[in-house]
């Protein structure tokens, strides 16, 4: 029995993942080609949606944005990762998605459409952290927002030192 870890690499390139424009890596793996499409108003999109999306040490940050859509994320492997939620009425929560749900860690994680979210890895043994996300309606890059300074420090100054290291530079 092979007991050895792959590495952030390794795994990178067995899912044949490549750079997010959030930060970390991802693939698409699924749309749902054969149903019909939902019209929402930026045009038609797939009803379902899903990516492998991973953060690595070298690339630890899912920068703060914001999706229309509902997103169910998914852990699959590695070391945990914390995500940190601000609703629009300003509060603010953090979840850590993991393995071990004896500590509180999250197996699976439900944002919906109209929170902004960030994610960022956790130190730990792997230097990855591996999830899925289905997405419904499924993703466009014209239904997500990235967080920038001006735009988060006016809707948001009371969290504005969490903030500012998980906004894209």
């Amino acid at each position: 029995m092979n007991t050895t870890k792959p590495s952030a690499e390794e795994v990178a390139k067995a899912l044949n993942l490549s750079g997010h424009l959030e930060g970390g890596f991802f693939r698409r793996t699924y749309q749902a080609n054969d149903y019909a499409k939902l019209s929402t108003d930026k045009g038609e999109r797939f009803i379902l949606t899903s990516i492998f999306y991973m953060l690595t040490s070298q690339s630890p940050i899912g920068h703060f944005h914001l999706n229309k859509s509902d997103i169910v994320h998914y852990y699959h492997m590695g070391d945990p990762i914390r995500y940190t939620l601000i609703y629009p009425d300003g509060k603010l929560e953090q979840v850590i998605m993991g393995s071990d749900v004896t500590k509180g860690e999250l197996l699976q994680l439900t944002v919906k459409g109209g929170i902004w979210k960030s994610s960022e890895l956790l130190a730990g043994e792997h230097g990855y952290g591996l999830i899925s996300e289905a997405v419904s309606p499924g993703f466009d890059y014209a239904d997500m927002t990235l967080g920038t300074y001006e735009l988060l420090k006016e809707k948001f100054p009371q969290h504005w030192e969490l903030i500012e290291r998980l906004i894209k530079q």
